[in-house]
């Protein structure tokens, strides 16, 4: 078919793409760290600049303009990438740079690159300054007895205007670092020391900079000013960039990014220590690293992500020891300590798995089968050498599938939380395991081109025909999104969970060395650029909506901060024709049903009424912007949320042993610590009960909710 040999020239990986990943995995010289390096523009700069204009204006899906208006957008973000939490440019530091707000691209089209190091210099020099202030105000132990705030979200308030105002934002920016460390028993002397060493670390780091460091900085400042998902690597990235997408390295399996000094999870990799853990969650910060079950912990905030790495990393089956402020916490507030087992992340592991989950309802014993789909992989090396039984998301699914049958499982639930994505192919051959055959996805180039891609088995029986549930959250994204909307589309199964990520872009890899002439052993590095979108089979986009799940549950990831929508570049939502295609059923009526039954657990489940004052509590501490400096007062703050947050386990303990036998249960649930209780899946294997005992039940159930055969 004609669609089908077009879209063979664009490689559609729709991994959930983060440009932060990739800085988890850079290195740097021994060399680099003992000078530092003048900050300049060089030749093969220029060469990257003008071929990233061409390349934005040639094949970029909006077909973007490189003008003045443009250079104007691409100033504001390059200033906040470098402070965007105003707290080393002044006033006058923003006027001044107000000289290239219109020149920026004229620099990428054929004028000096320059300016751009100029200004990456001014923050340098400003940060370094504000380094050496730090360490002088820990001369003198501050009182912590005094009355006073401290803001330490700054990215909507006004540039300060004078000295004095930045001396005192960074007065108390040092003190509030260090009552952090006296909250958790750290006398004077040690922080101080800790302090010391943060501080100096940072100024080092600052040193260490190299032109290919602040190019990359600038050109995704560019790329990113287009949308959130276009990146450019330097070549030194553009090599840790095939390492991480082959999972070979020896480690943990979590992507970092740098956020206020902090280390932070951007993503659990599937299948490796981390995610096999399972404490460790996107967003939580990272302020120590100990080697060993008895290593001493060094702090690491204001390190480079490169030596946090180095600290991470380790040789296989050895133990590393991560200090963690879970996400949602003030800073000050107890931290955790995370033991971790390194190995060697591979595909395998990242395989679907499944489990059986026992419910009971009304004295009645059910099997729900639960297949844990982490990404969407293929093996195209085993398939390029002929191998029939390459590995694959749809071919393990269909595995596990045929033995859950065997245990006759009596509804099956498809988990995709956390689920970035991975391979289109997988996504419509997954989807064709449970739709007899049609449409799955419809994709637009760049210059408006449709096309659709279908069941790519249209067999008129599916794998699997009993009760379907989609489980999905915030972190579901990409290709994980297409078999969520397919699935809800058909209307095959129900959606359960939280509105996901919302990426429907499709990026292409552009390797910039195949478009001129190596100058040196460097290279240019390569461009990730958005040249597509994808559509439901209904025409709308999951371009920054997402798919909207049939029975939304409560969730800690706050939506208004994290996925598509909050990023300021995204493309828009939009519809293109709907494609013809023949719904199974309305799942209307019976949602209806579902809902009201969830909203009674709600009111009587002793862990979802927890979750969900624990959810509100969470989102209580997310919304402070700042935090008070007196140890008295922060220490009663901590120890008001330790028993506010022990009265909301009592209380979910005491009714959990009260519950009433005939209520519906989970098989061995009380023999699990709270910690092991995944209230979420557990809730969706109520819903999946509850559609079986629908079907199941008398035939005035079955009209009034369509129900699924």
């Amino acid at each position: 078919m004609k669609h089908k040999s077009q879209l063979i020239k664009i490689k559609y990986y729709l991994i959930f793409p983060l440009i932060t990943l990739i800085f988890a995995f850079a290195n740097s010289t021994a060399a680099e760290n003992k000078k530092k390096l003048s900050l300049n523009a060089e030749l093969r700069h220029e060469k990257v600049g003008a071929l990233v204009e061409r390349l934005i204006e040639r094949s970029h899906y909006n077909h973007t303009k490189v003008d003045d208006e443009l250079s104007s957008l691409i100033l504001n973000n390059y200033i906040e990438s470098l402070d965007g939490n105003r707290s080393y440019f002044m006033t006058t530091d923003i006027e001044a740079f107000e000289l290239y707000r219109f020149k920026i691209d004229d620099m990428l089209g054929s004028e000096p690159l320059q300016p751009a190091f100029d200004i990456f210099d001014k923050y340098r020099t400003k940060a370094i300054n504000r380094m050496e202030f730090a360490l002088a105000l820990l001369g003198n132990e501050p009182d912590f007895t005094i009355d006073e705030n401290y803001q330490f979200d700054r990215s909507e308030k006004p540039w300060l205007s004078s000295a004095n105002d930045l001396d005192e934002l960074w007065r108390k920016r040092v003190k509030n670092d260090a009552l952090n460390l006296i909250l958790n028993e750290k006398k004077w002397p040690e922080t101080k020391e800790l302090l010391t060493k943060r501080y100096e670390r940072f100024l080092k780091q600052l040193r260490q900079l190299n032109n290919d460091d602040i190019f990359e900085t600038f050109m995704n400042a560019v790329v990113h000013t287009l949308d959130p998902h276009s990146s450019y690597f330097s070549p030194r990235n553009s090599e840790e960039y095939q390492i991480q997408m082959s999972l070979s390295y020896f480690g943990i399996g979590a992507s970092l990014s740098i956020e206020d000094d902090y280390v932070s999870i951007v993503n659990i990799i599937p299948g490796g220590p981390a995610a096999i853990d399972g404490k460790l969650k996107p967003k939580d910060r990272i302020s120590a690293i100990a080697q060993d079950i008895d290593g001493e912990l060094i702090d690491v905030i204001g390190w480079r992500l490169d030596d946090v790495v180095q600290l991470i990393r380790g040789p296989a089956d050895t133990v590393v020891r991560l200090q963690i402020l879970p996400d949602g916490s003030v800073p000050g507030e107890i931290e955790k300590i995370i033991n971790l087992t390194r190995d060697q992340v591979k595909l395998e592991e990242s395989a679907a798995k499944s489990e059986i989950i026992k419910t009971q309802k009304n004295d009645k014993d059910y099997s729900i089968g639960v297949i844990d789909v982490p990404s969407f992989y293929r093996d195209y090396k085993a398939l390029s050498d002929g191998d029939e039984k390459f590995t694959s998301t749809t071919s393990d699914v269909k595995r596990l599938i045929s033995e859950l049958k065997e245990d006759d499982i009596d509804a099956l639930i498809i988990d995709l939380r956390n689920n970035g994505g991975g391979h289109l192919t997988e996504a419509t051959a997954l989807s064709g395991l449970f739709i007899d055959n049609g449409p799955i996805v419809q994709l637009r180039n760049a210059r408006g081109r449709i096309s659709r891609l279908d069941d790519p088995d249209p067999v008129p029986r599916s794998t699997y025909e009993g009760p379907l549930i989609v489980l999905v959250n915030r972190y579901s994204a990409s290709a994980s999104e297409i078999f969520a909307a397919a699935i809800q589309d058909y209307g095959r199964g129900i959606i359960v969970g939280q509105q996901t990520f919302g990426k429907g872009t499709v990026q292409n890899l552009y390797p910039l060395d195949q478009y001129v002439r190596k100058s040196d052993d460097k290279g240019l590095g390569q461009l990730t650029l958005t040249i597509g979108k994808y559509y439901r089979v209904t025409g709308e986009s999951t371009q920054n909506r997402g798919v909207n799940p049939d029975i939304e549950l409560p969730s800690y990831i706050d939506a208004t901060s994290t996925g598509e929508s909050a990023r300021k570049t995204a493309l828009p939502w939009d519809t293109i024709r709907s494609s013809s295609f023949k719904k199974e059923k309305s799942n209307a009526d019976l949602i209806i049903t579902l809902l009201a039954n969830h909203e009674t657990r709600k009111a009587l489940d002793p862990h979802l009424i927890f979750l969900d004052e624990d959810i509100q509590a969470a989102n209580n501490n997310r919304a402070k912007k700042t935090v008070s400096l007196s140890k008295k007062k922060r220490n009663k703050e901590r120890e008001i949320s330790l028993e506010n947050r022990k009265k909301r386990e009592d209380k979910r303990n005491l009714s959990t042993n009260h519950m009433e036998k005939n209520d519906l249960k989970l098989e061995d649930d009380n023999e699990n610590t709270d910690e092991d209780i995944d209230i979420h899946l557990n809730e969706a294997a109520a819903i999946a009960t509850d559609v079986v005992f629908l079907n199941n039940g008398d035939e005035i159930f079955k009209k009034q909710a369509n129900i699924i055969k």
